[in-house]
């Protein structure tokens, strides 16, 4: 198996079929690629346990800190049907990257880029590499090493993000522990959105399934809100309020 580079080339004009909104939708190479900044990986298929806990996950993670560094759009493309992409999507919550399936393999053909799985009964896949295209040109690609199983050491996110910008900042994720009706959670909400900042708000109390034992065993605490910041917790509305120097929303 030879895996070649073909930076400086332009990415292989194809059509994938595409599924939106329950219809068949057909999208060129152009409509991808053409006067945009595309970050692209592919890997070896849906649902997989190294694509589904670290590659694809990290990119959604990392979408808006690329977009702050002249990205327009990222892609995930794998040898996969229009209704195993879009079901994969879902299933982990994808709301920043574009999965694009490749069903019959031809783009990923012309990237040269088409190996055989046959063994694990997959039959052809794609190899797991990350690419940089300026308006359908390849700038940069890093192509996991051809080595047994499947090696996952260049095309991450990280990796992407350094080469775009080696000073580029991870962005701090933050995670609040909420319940229905509670103004103090309100508060804590809007002084977050004061700052800019986004979220993600874990439900507590009846029909949730998180219960204060939850946030007991979390934060050491029973009380709502609980907030984290970058791994850190950081506590309720007034201690959040203390760690942006005592502004209310």
């Amino acid at each position: 198996m030879k895996l070649t580079s073909i930076e400086g080339q332009s990415v292989p004009q194809v059509v994938f079929r595409t599924r939106d909104t329950n219809q068949w939708r057909d999208v060129g190479t152009d409509a991808l690629f053409k006067d945009k900044t595309v970050v692209v990986f592919s890997l070896p298929g849906a649902y997989t346990p190294t694509c589904s806990s670290s590659h694809l996950p990290r990119y959604n993670e990392l979408a808006p800190t690329f977009r702050e560094n002249g990205v327009d759009d990222i892609l995930c493309i794998s040898v996969n049907d229009a209704f195993v992409m879009e079901a994969w999507a879902k299933e982990l919550a994808v709301e920043n990257i574009h999965l694009i399936p490749d069903g019959n393999g031809e783009f990923t053909e012309g990237m040269g880029m088409l190996v055989d799985k046959s063994e694990l009964g997959f039959g052809k896949r794609s190899w797991r590499y990350s690419m940089l295209v300026r308006n359908g040109v390849i700038d940069k690609m890093f192509i996991e090493p051809d080595k047994p199983g499947d090696p996952f050491e260049v095309s991450d996110a990280d990796t992407m993000l350094h080469y775009l910008n080696p000073e580029a900042r991870n962005p701090e994720f933050i995670t609040i522990f909420t319940r229905e009706g509670c103004p103090h959670c309100a508060r804590a909400k809007a002084l977050l959105k004061a700052h800019d900042l986004t979220f993600e708000e874990i439900r507590t109390g009846m029909g949730t399934g998180v219960s204060s034992r939850t946030i007991r065993a979390v934060s050491g605490r029973s009380t709502v809100p609980q907030v984290f910041i970058g791994g850190k917790h950081i506590g309720g509305a007034d201690d959040l309020e203390k760690y942006f120097g005592g502004k209310r929303a």
